[in-house]
């Protein structure tokens, strides 16, 4: 991603578009698909969103069609995703870091609330749960369960919405308990 890392976290992580961002990733969105997965964002934020994402390359116009007089822009998520490298994530100040795993954390709250606001709510039958586990591994064995890991989900997110499949959001944290010498 060609975008600064300070450029990336003003445009990625705000609430909105960041449940835009999930919304198109491994798919393909028109603005009114958007209104209808994101019913409680109002019309005109959404699309003042949209745009600012696409302005900045986050989002990308993939296809146009003619509807009625108008022409309707499909987009997908921009080659390469939305996260920022590994370089630039190094550089990064602590601060900044700060700022990025609020704003990680606030959003994955926002979802657990709009799912605990549904009419049901069974985690079990919903697939839904959350939970914490400590892994002690050396580093060895920490990047094989992180290959084994990227191999096990890489091929998911190409998966298009459809076929009676529910979009589910799979959040991760790992870091570092102590510091061992």
């Amino acid at each position: 991603m060609s975008t600064s890392t300070g450029r990336w976290a003003e445009l990625a992580l705000h609430p909105v578009r960041i449940r835009i961002l999930g919304a198109v990733a491994g798919g393909r969105r028109t603005a009114s698909d958007l209104a209808g997965l994101l019913p409680d964002v109002p019309q005109a934020t959404l699309y003042r969103q949209i745009a600012t994402l696409a302005k900045a390359g986050l989002l990308e116009v993939v296809d146009e069609r003619k509807v009625g007089g108008a022409t309707e822009r499909i987009y997908a998520v921009a080659q390469g995703g939305v996260t920022p490298t590994a370089e630039a994530l190094a550089s990064t100040s602590t601060e900044d870091h700060a700022r990025y795993f609020t704003a990680f954390i606030s959003s994955l709250l926002s979802e657990f609330s709009r799912y605990l606001a549904r009419e049901h709510v069974d985690l079990a039958a919903d697939g839904a749960g959350y939970q914490q586990l400590v892994l002690h591994l050396d580093d060895e064995e920490f990047i094989r369960f992180a290959q084994g890991f990227a191999e096990l989900v890489q091929p998911l997110l190409t998966n298009e919405p459809g076929r009676g499949r529910t979009a589910r959001l799979l959040a991760t944290i790992l870091l570092p308990l102590t510091k061992e010498g």
